[in-house]
């Protein structure tokens, strides 16, 4: 709110996250839909919920897989799991640690690198037709908002 907003009334607070909340059930209904294209895009037998793991070791390079859990917030198991699958179709490799011989280290292959930066360009062409007719200002308001509501669950994860 700004300084010279009016404080809304709690129902229309309500009726806003209530619409809030029905769109965004929406666009994530379309953005699972999306990610299970992308997946396959990187690779046919490649799960949806591998590409934010691909994502995260393309964003910060090789990382244990505690390390890589605690990045995507999802549980060390189903990680565990993922990696495996994800070694087997050839788009990550383990290497042991340098800084402790005991552990290793996961990151994407080369093939996985391609595959993906592939994937993520016909990912971005989807995004760059589906938003051909709106301003850049509300691109990049849209953004910002994004990122305040992500920041907003690291906050208080539910």
């Amino acid at each position: 709110m700004t300084d010279h907003e009016a404080p809304a009334a709690p129902e229309d607070r309500a009726l806003a996250i209530q619409d809030m909340e029905e769109q965004l059930s929406f666009l994530w209904r379309r953005a699972r839909a999306n990610g299970n294209r992308v997946a396959r895009q990187v690779h046919p037998e490649m799960e949806p919920g591998a590409y934010g793991l691909l994502k995260a070791l393309q964003r910060r390079g090789s990382l244990r897989l505690t390390d890589l859990a605690a990045e995507i917030g999802v549980g060390k198991p189903s990680v565990s799991r993922q990696v495996t699958l994800l070694e087997k179709l050839g788009v990550v490799q383990k290497v042991p640690d340098p800084e402790d011989g005991r552990a290793q280290t996961i990151s994407l292959t080369e093939a996985g690198s391609r595959q993906l930066a592939s994937a993520q360009a016909a990912r971005r062409d989807v995004f760059t037709d589906l938003l051909a007719d709106w301003p850049v200002d509300d691109l990049a308001q849209l953004a910002d908002l994004l990122r305040r509501l992500n920041l907003a669950y690291l906050k208080d994860p539910l």
